[in-house]
């Protein structure tokens, strides 16, 4: 399990104080705008990682892009890929540095990827429209937190992934189309299901170590030579 090369690490990073932290980004902000550093900290307030999503082998970059700019764009702050076949390349035209914002964690298997979202206590909730199940109006959003697998863009969801389900759910069509691509339908669902996870859910914010770690890795990204600079004021 590994990820992508922000350098961002996953949830949660080493342990060190609060005050380890805060002292660092307190620094560093004073190396940007007080707009940018504000805007840091009203987007962590609005992240989740009550929602997640596994995506299976996407092959197009373009859908790849798009799934991480949901995400981006949506709040959620961690995504899951399978790459057996291929590997997950987001086109960064498209994604325009919104990668750089997530935690991305690659997975080299369909049965690493499900076993550690089941450690982590996510159910796993498959998105498809091949089965009577619940729609985003219908998810009982409150019941615990949960990852959406997504599957190729032409061959759907893998036959280990469907029976190691929880869940299933789908997005009613008006028209004569069987179900829309993988990018459509995540932007969809990602977006009425976190907006139904804040008014609905308790506690499904980030914790405040979370925000405060994620916020120093986020300043470092964002200050030109940070790690000199933390360097000469810490000694680190």
């Amino acid at each position: 399990m590994t990820n992508i090369a922000n350098n961002i690490p996953a949830l949660p990073t080493e342990e060190r104080s609060l005050t380890w932290y805060r002292e660092r980004i307190d620094y560093l902000a004073t190396f940007m705008t007080e707009e940018r550093f504000s805007l840091f900290e009203q987007t962590l307030s609005m992240r989740t990682t009550y929602l997640t999503i596994l995506t299976e082998n996407t092959f197009h970059p373009h859908n790849a892009a798009a799934l991480i700019r949901h995400c981006e764009a949506f709040g959620v702050q961690r995504m899951h890929t399978i790459e057996t076949r291929c590997q997950f390349d987001p086109s960064q035209n498209i994604s325009r540095g919104s990668d750089r914002w997530l935690n991305l964690v690659r997975h080299s298997s369909t049965s690493e990827a499900l076993s550690a979202l089941k450690a982590e206590g996510y159910r796993l909730v498959a998105t498809t429209p091949h089965r009577e199940s619940c729609t985003p109006e219908t998810f009982d959003v409150k019941k615990g937190k949960f990852a959406l697998i997504f599957g190729t863009e032409h061959a759907g969801i893998s036959d280990e992934a469907m029976a190691a389900a929880d869940e299933y759910l789908r997005i009613p069509m008006c028209g004569m189309v069987e179900s829309l691509n993988v990018s459509a339908s995540a932007a969809i669902l990602i977006y009425q299901l976190a907006q139904r996870i804040r008014a609905q859910v308790e506690g499904w914010q980030l914790s405040e170590e979370e925000q405060t770690r994620l916020l120093y890795d986020w300043t470092r990204l964002s200050v030109k030579d940070a790690g000199r600079i933390l360097e000469r004021k810490f000694g680190l």
